[in-house]
């Protein structure tokens, strides 16, 4: 299979971006803001879900893909709920959203969100959306699928 590679520069770019990225894990030790470049880099293990149709819930090609996430033009970083000094700990995205600034003058800056699970969340003030997701390397069969608390056991 090819391997992905995905940019998102208008919001519903990042929607389908963020679809791909959900459930992808990646150790806090992974994830880094370098401010002078104006960049944030993530690598991340991500659920391959291009490869797991719903049809397919108990299929083994469910599989995991490295990958990296990289958010460009990005002015400022904060972090919530993610323990940075512990760095095994692995965080389990959930999402990106983006939210444009308030003041139309500053069109197209906003806020990218990455949103885990357990309630952290890195938000990046972004002069405009720019962001690529591509994987690295080879695939593994995943451990599992996924699974949220809303979704159905059947």
């Amino acid at each position: 299979m090819p391997r992905l590679r995905l940019i998102a520069l208008e919001p519903d770019d990042l929607q389908v971006l963020a679809a791909y990225l959900q459930d992808a894990v990646a150790k806090t030790s992974d994830m880094t803001y370098r401010p002078r470049e104006q960049r944030f880099i993530a690598l991340l293990n991500r659920f391959a879900w291009e490869k797991s149709p719903e049809i397919e819930k108990s299929t083994p090609t469910q599989e995991r893909r490295r990958a990296a996430l990289r958010i460009e033009r990005v002015i400022k970083a904060q972090v919530s709920g993610l323990d940075l000094r512990n760095t095994s700990t692995v965080a389990s995205l959930l999402t990106a959203t983006f939210e444009p600034d308030i003041d139309p003058a500053k069109a197209p800056a906003g806020t990218v969100t990455l949103l885990f699970s357990g309630g952290g969340g890195i938000r990046l003030e972004v002069e405009c959306l720019e962001l690529l997701l591509e994987d690295l390397g080879p695939a593994w069969k995943a451990k599992a699928r996924p699974r949220h608390p809303a979704e159905s056991t059947e």
